[in-house]
């Protein structure tokens, strides 16, 4: 054997080496990530988790209202089960009217947060809670979603009372947010939020947003967790981005008025988003 032969020989076993070596490296962490709860590895959920809803959900907020009329394998109705106040305490309202629906059709439970004034610290874990109960009241609600139009000052705050209710919640129960207009077009805040969705809401916009164009760049969505849904209601102007996407429909004047509304050939009949 040459001289040649015996240095190939060794570099070929040194590298067999450094291979093996990386193999176990390799081995070794993914049974240690394997091991870890999923929220440990990453708090957003996975995709698609929402495609268990129809493509059009009813707001319903604190009204008396008869819903039994809709029909359930094309539309789902997300009630608003509370309402949290935040400043100095914790206040928790629960609703007091009530919803009629139809057997089989699919709730998505709401829980509304007001904070007018600063938000006393410390106050995430007792807030999550609130929330935490108001979705295992119900163990037959299909989604969960907050609804809090979060100041900037107030955005640390939400971000962290999000990443402490994904981590309480039910793992196969999604997490839906509504999110201001400009949250997700001119403004990136809500990047690795840990929620299946963000919707945005045209509807009950300042004025000269309300009243544009809907091709303005300031109007665009380029969040990603607000491409699949839209909020729209039933008397405002909404811009045309309703195909392909998860539509909710906010009745300005209660259902009772604008349910014959939703025959109009301007909202969305599809079953799948």
């Amino acid at each position: 054997m040459t001289r040649r032969s015996v240095q190939s020989i060794l570099i070929s076993s040194t590298k067999m080496h450094v291979l093996a070596g990386k193999i176990l490296g390799f081995t070794s962490l993914l049974l240690c990530c394997l091991s870890l709860k999923p929220d440990a590895l990453n708090l957003r959920p996975p995709a698609g988790r929402m495609r268990i809803l129809p493509a059009r959900i009813l707001w319903v907020w604190e009204r008396r209202e008869d819903l039994t009329g809709i029909d359930p394998q094309t539309t789902a109705i997300a009630v608003l089960d509370r309402t949290i106040l935040l400043g100095r305490n914790l206040k928790v309202l629960p609703r007091r009217q009530p919803v009629l629906y139809p057997e089989g059709v699919r709730r998505i439970s709401v829980v509304r947060i007001e904070a007018p004034a600063e938000i006393a610290s410390g106050l995430e874990a007792a807030t999550a809670a609130a929330i935490v109960q108001a979705a295992m009241a119900d163990s037959s609600i299909a989604a969960l979603q907050i609804d809090f139009d979060a100041r900037r000052s107030q955005r640390a705050f939400y971000t962290r009372l999000l990443h402490d209710l994904r981590r309480s919640l039910p793992p196969a129960l999604p997490l839906s947010i509504t999110a201001l207009a400009s949250w997700c077009s001119s403004d990136d805040w809500m990047r690795g939020l840990p929620v299946d969705e963000a919707v945005p809401m045209f509807f009950r916009m300042e004025p000269e947003r309300r009243f544009a164009p809907p091709v303005l760049p300031q109007l665009e969505m380029r969040e990603p967790l607000c491409s699949a849904s839209i909020g729209i209601s039933t008397h405002e102007r909404h811009p045309d981005l309703l195909a392909g996407r998860r539509v909710y429909i906010f009745p300005d004047r209660g259902w009772q008025q604008d349910l014959p509304l939703l025959s109009d050939k301007n909202f969305a009949q599809r079953t799948e988003p």
